[in-house]
């Protein structure tokens, strides 16, 4: 085989259907670059439920002196107190931190955080409740704690302070799925677009091919071209859409919201770097398998 003969065959069909094979380019780019934007959101959310997640406490709320409900009448009593914080020590290494936050303790938190507002001049330090504040091990295990407290004498409440990121994070999902299903879109469109290539690439050049065939060559010889163009159009769109995905990363990560919200975690250049090659290679083999199959029955003489 003359690497030379499938070289110049590639850049006569490439010539001779430039337009078609800019239509493939740009396709392949933008289902790719959604695609690689979806991964990226994707490793974006589990570094901020990793950062957020080992940073969250479960808050145990002890009954204040006005609470009446079947776990409290009056205030937590001393001995109710205590035993809670023993039962919290025998749930070591579960239970990784204790924190206690008396009335006082928690007046301050609460002015800290509402200062200037009219709720927070107007509240009283007996009116916030006393709390254990726990941080776990392993935040997932919630339900040990929930379980063990919730519904005790002396215990008001247990709140799990993931149920608030959570929604947050339902929202991020909720993005991904979006940029996933219109990559998903934009590939199908793209294959059927290689498809429609490859085809009139064999059409416009069946005269060739039925010669090739009589002369005895294979299947395989006579498709390569066709599918190493298929092949350099989807790698040009794999190389595009790995642009486009540095860019973002730059203009968005790096240069907007990394400084805007320093208070959070956002994913590194090492995301990119392994989502770049997913890119490329998704591009190279979609359009082989597509051109492939479109001209296994096409170029039978």
């Amino acid at each position: 085989m003359r690497a030379h003969f499938v070289l110049s065959e590639v850049g006569i069909g490439l010539r001779r259907n430039l337009t078609m094979t800019i239509a493939v380019i740009i396709s392949v780019a933008v289902s790719l670059g959604l695609f690689g934007f979806g991964l990226l959101i994707r490793q974006q959310v589990d570094a901020m439920k990793n950062f957020w997640y080992d940073k969250v406490e479960v808050s145990i709320f002890l009954c204040n002196k006005d609470d009446r409900t079947p776990s409290c009448n009056g205030a937590v009593t001393p001995a109710q107190r205590e035993q809670i914080r023993q039962d919290l020590e025998r749930l070591k290494p579960t239970v990784k931190e204790i924190y206690y936050e008396d009335h006082a303790q928690a007046y301050q938190h609460f002015q800290e955080d509402l200062k200037d507002t009219a709720l927070a001049q107007n509240i009283t330090p007996d009116q916030l409740p006393e709390s254990f504040r726990v941080k776990l091990s392993d935040p997932t295990k919630y339900g040990i704690v929930a379980s063990a407290f919730a519904g005790r004498p002396g215990v008001y409440d247990v709140q799990d302070q993931r149920q608030v990121l959570d929604k947050f994070f339902k929202v991020l999902r909720g993005f991904e799925v979006l940029a996933l299903f219109l990559a998903v879109t934009m590939l199908f469109v793209a294959v059927l677009l290689i498809m429609n290539t490859m085809r009139v690439a064999a059409f416009s050049r069946r005269r060739e091919t039925s010669i090739m065939r009589l002369v005895g060559a294979s299947n395989f010889y006579i498709q390569l071209p066709f599918i190493t163009e298929a092949v350099v159009a989807g790698l040009i769109g794999g190389l595009v859409a790995a642009g486009a995905i540095c860019l973002i990363y730059v203009f968005l990560i790096d240069n907007y919201l990394r400084p805007t919200f320093q208070f959070t975690s956002f994913i590194g250049w090492d995301a990119v770097l392994t989502t770049i090659p997913v890119l490329i290679g998704t591009g190279v083999v979609l359009a082989a398998t597509a051109s492939f199959i479109s001209l296994r029955k096409y170029l039978k003489v």
